[in-house]
C-alpha cells in the first residue's frame, strides 16, 4: 500500500502528475490497463495519482474500477456517472478532479501505451510546452474504417483551425493544469482539444511526439465511419467558437450584410426597371428572391445582437457548466503514490 502524503504537498511539485482515464464498457480491460499503469510509472520521480472515470457503463465497468482502485490504494480514485454523458464529460470531470501540476489522458482500451508516459512528461518540460500531443504514426487500425477518415480530418482541422497537428484523434496527451482548467468542455469537444487550448494558449507552445499504438485486444471500438459526419459538424462549431466566440455579432452580422446588400441591390434594379423602363414587377422571381434576402438580412443582423447580448452576460456571470455525476471515492480520503 503506498504512502499518502499531505495531499497539498504534491501540488508543489513542478512534475507532480494527474492521469485521467475515461472508461465506458470496457470490463476486460480494467485490470491489464491498472497493471500496465503502474508498471508504466514504477520508477517516476514524483508523486502521481490515477482518476478513472466510468461513463455510465453497463457491462461491470464501474464496480470493476472499484474493486481495483481498493486493491492499489488510495491514490487511485474512481468517478462514476450515473449514466452515459459521453467521453467529453468524462474528461471534464477529471480535469476537475486533478490535482497535479501536470495532466495526462489516454484511452482505457489498452490501444495507448502507459509507458510513453514519463518520456513525454520530460519532454514536455524540455521543450516548455503547454500541451504535447501523441501521435500515432505507425496506427494499428484498420484502414478504411478508422486510419484514411483520420488523416482527411486532421488535414481538414488544422487548415481550418490554424493548429496543425498529424493526429488530433489521439487520447494520448499530458497538459500543464493550469492551462487546459481554463478550458470548459462541453459536447464532443474533447475531438478538438488542442484548438481550444490555443485559445489560452499560443499554438507555438504546443507540439506533437511520436507514440506506440497497440491493436485492441479486448472489447469493441465505440467509432465508426458515421463519427466523419459529426466531426465536420464539430468542426463548423470549433472554427465559430476560436474566431467568433467573444464578438459573435460580427460573425451573424457580416453574413447579414451581405444578404442585405444583395437584397438592396436586387431592389435598386427592379425599381429602374419598374420607373425607367416601365414594366411590371409584380411576377418577376427576382423580385421575391430580393425580399428574402432583405428578410434574412434582418434576422441575421437581429440574430448577432442577441447573441452579443447572451455573450457579454456569459462572460460577466462566470458561470460554468456541471454535470451531475456521483462520486464513487471520497476525495477527501484520496492519496498520493510517493515518488520512488
Amino acid at each position: 500500500m503506498p504512502n499518502s502524503p499531505d495531499p497539498l504537498s504534491p501540488a508543489d511539485d513542478p512534475r507532480s502528475l494527474s492521469i485521467v482515464i475515461p472508461m465506458y464498457q470496457e470490463v476486460d480491460n480494467v485490470e491489464p490497463l491498472l497493471s500496465r499503469v503502474h508498471e508504466a510509472l514504477a520508477g517516476y520521480n514524483a508523486p502521481w495519482e490515477l482518476i478513472l472515470i466510468d461513463d455510465g457503463s453497463r457491462d461491470g465497468t464501474g464496480p470493476r474500477l472499484v474493486q481495483q482502485a481498493e486493491r492499489h490504494g488510495p491514490h487511485v480514485r474512481v468517478i462514476r456517472f450515473r449514466r452515459n454523458f459521453g467521453q467529453t464529460a468524462a474528461m471534464q470531470a477529471g480535469f476537475d478532479a486533478a490535482r497535479g501540476r501536470l495532466i495526462a489522458t489516454l484511452d482505457g482500451d489498452l490501444q495507448n501505451d502507459p509507458a510513453d508516459i514519463p518520456r513525454m512528461v520530460d519532454e514536455l518540460l524540455e521543450r516548455d510546452l503547454d500541451l504535447l500531443q501523441g501521435w500515432r504514426k505507425d496506427r494499428q487500425d484498420a484502414l478504411l474504417l478508422r486510419k484514411i477518415p483520420s488523416r482527411i480530418a486532421n488535414r481538414l482541422i488544422g487548415r481550418v483551425t490554424g493548429v496543425d497537428l498529424h493526429d488530433y484523434g489521439c487520447s494520448l496527451k499530458i497538459y500543464r493544469s493550469e492551462v487546459i482548467k481554463e478550458v470548459r468542455l462541453f459536447g464532443e469537444m474533447h475531438r478538438f482539444i488542442p484548438v481550444w487550448v490555443a485559445g489560452v494558449t499560443a499554438p507555438e507552445r504546443m507540439g506533437e511526439t511520436v507514440v506506440q499504438h497497440r491493436a485492441r485486444a479486448f472489447g469493441s471500438s465505440k467509432y465508426g465511419i458515421s463519427r466523419t459526419f459529426r466531426v465536420l459538424l464539430d468542426l463548423l462549431a470549433a472554427f465559430y467558437f476560436l474566431r467568433f466566440g467573444a464578438r459573435p455579432g460580427h460573425f451573424f452580422g457580416s453574413i447579414g450584410l451581405v444578404f442585405g446588400m444583395l437584397g438592396a441591390l436586387m431592389m435598386s434594379w427592379l425599381m429602374a426597371v419598374k420607373f425607367v423602363l416601365g414594366e411590371d414587377i409584380g411576377q418577376r422571381p427576382l423580385l421575391f428572391v430580393a425580399i428574402l434576402f432583405l428578410v434574412v438580412s434582418i434576422q441575421l443582423l437581429t440574430t448577432g445582437v442577441l447573441a452579443e447580448v447572451m455573450s457579454r452576460t456569459l462572460f460577466a456571470s462566470g458561470e460554468r457548466t456541471h454535470h451531475c455525476i456521483c462520486w464513487q471515492s471520497d476525495p477527501q480520503q484520496a492519496g498520493w503514490m510517493s515518488a520512488t
